[in-house]
């Protein structure tokens, strides 16, 4: 197979020249499954030759049974030179390639003989001798070609051979194709049609599909429609089987006993049941494929030459798996229809009486013609309690096709969409969505339908009342508007709705908050009356569109519609929701004293729920009622049991907000490696799943993370990362410019960083006026008041700080309070009693047991008051003390910091000695900070809740590990 660009095969290339420029000869095996562009590699090493003489030829199937077939046209044009051969060796060449055999007692005369006839045709110049597809010729001249390949290092003739794995020639150097990364394949996929490229969602289901297979690239960018490749048809399930790669397959499965074929077949159905990760083997149930394999009379042994092949291998008894996932979608993809239909009901027989009621009922599904209610009725109850929402998807999706009921069918598409999403699966969900859209006669991202049910334009109609999966919670049972006909649009105001309300949720995370609104807004007004508990979900969703865009005036009309869908009586979770709406429209009015208690109500509220009440979308509207009143730890763990059932539900779509609210309440607990690392853990969940706006948010949360850590590389590269798909006002431009800004302050730039942070909101905007990120402003705060206060402008961030007061003073936190103290104390005149009181208080709210960087960067910034007001031995304590704390946690510009400002205050430091603290574990390096200090053993073990014993037996330890023997010279080790 010819690939014509060789993306992602660097390093072969530069193999195939370095042997090809060298003087000695050599040999090479190029192994991988079809398509991985073997073939184009020898081109490309006939292209780059210099000079040297080709002899060239492919292992062909027809010819596997005729021995030395392969040998016999690789060596044609040089057999003239054979009189050069000693007559022994010339005769077994000639028998060899003239079909008379070659006994096993000649077998290294003939091997020897093939070695000669090369170094004599090299004499006329340096050879290069290619044999493609060797494992497919006949099984004689590979065996030859090996023994050559062994021996070439004296001779100026290199050997290239390709096969789909490297058992076709042992003992001879080889190199195995692997799949191409990511950007390779988009790069291949957009060279190979021109044209605007496709979308990206587009292109990350298309590289996934290929599994990083070249030729499966080329065969998809060639055969794709338009609206697939624009996204607005689905795409197929596998490469096309006319294709180059499916006729190899197919040429490849032929040679295999017929047996054989129907096993692995029955194995490649078998293994597409089990969920596997993108890239990991596809597992086959041992179990079924043994009880299909018995109803065929055969057994697992058939399926020993297809691992001979590659396509499979056995392990443990009666077990198997694809190693390459891609094989196994194109044995299922190249068998017939027949014989498709006919493995599937073998494999739903063999799972009678197993309890696998959802794999059954689908084998059944794919082998059924035409409509079967009875059977779509059973996809769809097995498919709500499975937990593998991709599953689930294809069930109903499925189910929707066997419906003869068309609003049935069409609900039903709706909720396979609605579980796609959740498997992390947008382009899925916007394929199942767009049929839909032809069901209504709509475009995907038409208006939504009127309170009523149906768009202004529509006719009456009197649909069915089917039975809907809402977002809210169990299935709802839509009813039936009066007054219309029964021969128009299949979609109940039900369905239309929820088709909505996905649609508008996939824009807040996909896209982009402003065009998600409307559509949620919609969805709620289109869900009002008949799915009451969906529409209340929309309008949180609309709720959160309004927060990401930073339009906070258009949280009211949100509220109110909440408030006008309470009802007394709510279930707990909705009960929890209509609060969080009302305090979160109370708090962005300034209004606290109405706001927290609402908050801190919800916040209950989620640490009460049960059973099926407890879902994410509850915990994590608890958790972000729990940051608004600064109940971190209760946040912490509202979020962190949103995070544990999104993933025990298989609802991938709701993990990237829950890793956000976690790493929020981390950030505010003085976690900040832990909060760096649910970001990180989201935002491969955001990308994975296609939601490039949570993404961004967890970019910016990331960035503010290292700028507060003062990593200067890493924040400026997340930033970069951002780049301009952060629309300005949204929250990650907002979070980017709160990292931009704290970096402004760890460099001094005071007067920059105050202009940066001063503009989070929109000048003027305060809670309820208006626009901005009021939320990232108000946490922004304090990095505004030191900038603003170093820039001795501090007349700028006094309406930030009012604000901060007022939220700071609603809460019961002590680490808000304490902050607002320091802010305070910053802003008070240089050297006055009013600053020394402030930062005092500010000292006293600062938890002992948690944010300890915050209340470091308070003792920093006290002890620099004190210095500067000519006060160096008071500040010397709080320098010392915030210097341990930083080089404690890892913060080095900020130990650095304080280092300097020690020395201005006239102590003598050093630099801590990076490579002593890097020796010790982190309960040792504590232990040595405090005693560097100055405290005794017992005042350590106090401090550290440890006996007296075991801080005597550590500090051995330390003397031990950095090699020295005195209180004094632990102090110099440790700066």
């Amino acid at each position: 197979m010819q690939i014509e660009v060789l993306r992602g095969r660097q390093g072969e290339c530069r193999e195939i020249r370095s042997l090809l420029a060298a003087p000695a000869g050599g040999a090479l095996l190029l192994h991988g499954e079809p398509g991985a562009g073997r073939t184009a590699l020898l081109a490309y090493a006939h292209r780059h030759r210099a000079g040297r003489r080709l002899l060239a030829a492919a292992g062909l199937a027809d010819e596997a049974m005729l021995p030395y077939a392969g040998l016999q046209r690789l060596l044609d044009p040089v057999l003239d030179r054979a009189h050069a051969l000693p007559e022994r060796q010339r005769q077994v060449l000639r028998d060899a390639l003239t079909g008379e055999g070659c006994p096993d007692r000649d077998q290294l005369i003939l091997s020897h003989a093939v070695l000669g006839l090369l170094a004599e045709a090299a004499h006329d110049g340096p050879l290069l001798c290619t044999m493609d597809d060797l494992d497919a010729g006949d099984t004689p001249t590979a065996r030859v070609l090996t023994f050559v390949a062994r021996r070439l290092p004296q001779l100026p003739v290199v050997l290239l051979l390709t096969a789909g794995n490297d058992t076709a020639a042992q003992a001879i150097p080889g190199r195995r194709l692997l799949p191409l990364d990511p950007s390779d394949s988009l790069a291949l996929l957009t060279a190979r049609r021109p044209g605007p490229p496709p979308p990206e969602p587009v292109l990350a289901a298309l590289t996934t599909l290929a599994a990083g297979n070249p030729q499966a690239l080329v065969d998809l960018a060639d055969t794709l429609t338009p609206g697939q490749w624009c996204g607005t048809e689905p795409l197929p399930a596998a490469p096309p089987t006319d294709g180059t790669l499916g006729r190899t397959y197919r040429a490849l499965l032929a040679r295999l006993p017929r047996d054989t074929q129907g096993a692995l077949l029955l194995a490649a159905i078998a293994a597409a049941d089990l969920a596997t990760p993108t890239g990991r083997a596809a597992a086959v149930d041992p179990v079924t494929l043994g009880r299909a394999l018995r109803a065929t009379g055969s057994g697992v042994e058939a399926l020993v030459p297809a691992e001979a092949a590659g396509l499979i291998r056995i392990t443990t008894p009666g077990g198997a798996e694809f190693p390459r996932p891609l094989a196994r979608s194109m044995i299922e993809a190249t068998a017939s229809v027949t014989a498709r239909r006919d493995a599937h009901l073998l494999l739903a027989a063999a799972l009678d009486g197993t309890g696998s009621r959802l794999r059954r009922a689908l084998h059944r599904a794919a082998a059924t013609d035409g409509d079967d209610p009875a059977l779509a009725a059973e996809l769809e109850d097995a498919a709500a309690a499975h937990q593998d929402r991709s599953v689930a998807a294809t069930a109903l999706a499925r189910a929707a096709e066997l419906s003869d009921d068309a609003a049935l069918a069409t609900a039903r598409q709706v909720t396979a969409a609605r579980y796609a999403w959740q498997a992390g699966q947008p382009e899925r969900a916007h394929a199942l969505l767009h049929h839909v859209a032809d069901a209504t006669g709509a475009l995907p991202h038409q208006a939504p339908p009127t309170p009523t049910g149906r768009s202004a334009a529509s006719p009456p109609v009197t649909p069915p009342a089917p039975t809907v999966h809402s977002a809210a919670g169990p299935p709802v049972t839509a009813p039936t508007p009066t007054g219309c006909s029964a021969d128009a649009s299949p979609v109940t105001a039900a369905t239309g709705g929820l088709a909505e309300l996905l649609r508008g949720e996939m824009h807040l995370r996909c896209g982009r908050a402003s065009t998600a609104l409307p559509t949620l807004l919609a969805a709620a007004t289109t869900l009002a009356d008949v799915d009451r508990e969906s529409a209340l979900v929309a309008l949180v969703r609309a709720g959160e569109a309004v927060c990401f865009s930073g339009d906070h005036y258009r949280y009211g009309e949100v509220a109110r519609r909440v408030q006008a869908l309470r009802r007394d009586g709510d279930p707990p979770w909705a009960d929890l929701l209509t609060t969080l709406v009302a305090g979160v429209a109370a708090t962005l009015r300034g209004e606290h004293a109405h706001g927290g208690p609402l908050l801190r109500r919800a916040v209950a509220l989620g640490g009460r729920l049960r059973g099926a009440a407890v879902t994410p979308t509850a915990l994590t509207g608890a958790a972000a009622a729990g940051l608004l009143v600064a109940v971190d730890a209760a946040a912490y763990r509202l979020a962190e049991d949103a995070v544990d059932l999104a993933t025990d539900r298989g609802e991938v779509s709701l993990l990237p907000r829950a890793l956000e609210l976690r790493a929020m309440s981390e950030y505010w607990l003085g976690r900040h490696d832990a909060a760096a690392k649910s970001c990180q853990e989201g935002l491969r969940v955001a990308r994975a799943a296609g939601q490039h706006a949570t993404a961004g948010v967890h970019l910016g949360l990331l960035a503010v993370l290292s700028a507060v850590r003062a990593d200067h590389d890493a924040c400026l590269g997340h930033v970069a990362e951002l780049g301009d798909t952060a629309a300005p006002g949204s929250r990650p431009y907002a979070l980017a410019q709160w990292a931009l800004g704290v970096l402004d302050l760890v460099d001094g730039r005071y007067a920059d960083a105050a202009d940066r942070l001063a503009t989070l909101a929109r000048p003027g905007t305060r809670p309820g006026t208006g626009r901005g990120q009021v939320l990232v402003q108000v946490m922004a705060t304090p990095h505004l008041v030191e900038a603003a206060a170093h820039d001795s402008r501090p007349a700028r961030a006094r309406a930030a700080l009012a604000v901060f007061d007022r939220w700071a003073g609603s809460t019961a936190s002590p680490l808000r309070r304490a902050l607002s103290a320091r802010c305070h104390a910053l802003l008070a005149p240089r050297g006055s009693a009013e600053a020394e009181e402030h930062f005092d208080r500010a000292l006293c709210l600062h938890p002992a047991d948690a944010a300890t960087f915050e209340r470091a960067r308070t003792e920093l910034l006290y002890g620099r008051e004190l210095r500067r007001a000519r006060r160096p031995r008071d500040a010397r304590d709080h320098l010392h003390r915030a210097r341990q704390t930083f080089v404690l946690l890892g913060a080095d510009v900020w130990a650095r910091q304080t280092t300097v400002e020690l020395r201005a205050a006239g102590e003598s430091v050093g630099t801590p000695d990076r490579q002593a603290v890097r020796l010790l574990t982190g309960q040792q390096l504590r232990i040595a900070q405090l005693v560097a200090a100055g405290a005794t053993n017992r005042e350590v073990a106090t401090q550290m809740f440890l006996s007296t014993r075991t801080v005597d037996h550590h500090l051995r330890n330390i003397y031990h590990r950095l090699g020295i023997r005195s209180r004094t010279e632990l102090a110099r080790a440790l700066g």
